[in-house]
Parts: structure tokens; sequence; C-alpha cells
């Protein structure tokens, strides 16, 4: 059970390595940096370290005990991420497969509404802006 944000590419099959033991299921989900408009060329991520780092980690605690979980990772990347990247994974493993789907999809609702980093587009000109919260990321929220 670790949460990480990093620089550097991960690689799933490592970060799933050894999650399943005890598990019935392990569910993961990777994000990778998609252009929605036919003009982005990258994502820039900041974050605080240590706090970002402390709040992704006590969030995996709390989806722990809330759905049971043997198991659970997160791991982000920040800078500068090209379309195409990989930018973020979490698994979750549980003895039975709602509890991984239903802690994965927690996880991925945090992640996305409420965890510490802030995200610029920047387009093929160069131009950048942030990346404002989305009400449908909120409203996923209420289901927890």
């Amino acid at each position: 059970m670790s949460a990480r944000v990093q620089t550097a590419p991960f690689v799933l099959a490592d970060e799933l390595a050894g999650l399943e033991a005890g598990a019935g299921a392990l569910v993961s989900f990777t994000g990778i940096v998609r252009d929605d408009s036919g003009r982005l060329e990258a994502l820039e991520i900041e974050h605080y370290p240590g706090m970002t780092e402390r709040a992704l980690a006590d969030y995996g605690a709390e989806a722990a005990r809330r759905f049971q979980l043997t198991g659970w990772r997160i791991v982000h990347r920040f800078g500068r991420l090209p379309v195409g990247a990989e930018i973020m994974m979490v698994a979750a493993a549980a003895r039975h497969r709602h509890a991984a789907f239903d802690g994965a999809a927690y996880l991925m609702d945090w992640l996305k509404s409420r965890a510490p980093f802030w995200k610029r587009e920047i387009d093929v000109g160069g131009a950048a802006r942030w990346v404002e919260a989305k009400d449908s990321d909120e409203a996923a929220l209420t289901r927890w």
C-alpha cells in the first residue's frame, strides 16, 4: 500500500506486482494525457512536495478501510507530459471484485476532484492555460 508522486514514467506490471497477495480481485486504472481539442501538445502538472504525498497516502488508507482493500497503490506523475503519456495509475486489491472496483473508482474520483495537483494545458503554439475543475468530477464524489 503506497502512494508516489514522480516525474519518471512507471511500469504498470511492476506497480501491480504483489498487490494480488491475499486478494480475489485486482482492479487498476491508468490515465493518459489526451488531446480533446486537437491542439494540445502537453500537460504540465505541479504539486506541493510532501503535502501531496501525504494527501494521497491518507486517501489510500481511507479507501482501504472503507472497502476492506487488501492492497492499493497510487502513482501520479508531475512535470511536462506530452499527449499520449501515462499520467497516473491507481490499483485496488480486495477479496471480492465489487470492493476492488469500488475502491479503484473511489480513488479515481478523489484524484480528479480533490488531489492537490495543478494542471496547465500547453497548446502546439506554446500558449498555456490552467485547467479548471469540472462539475462532473465534483458530482462523482456524491456517490461516496
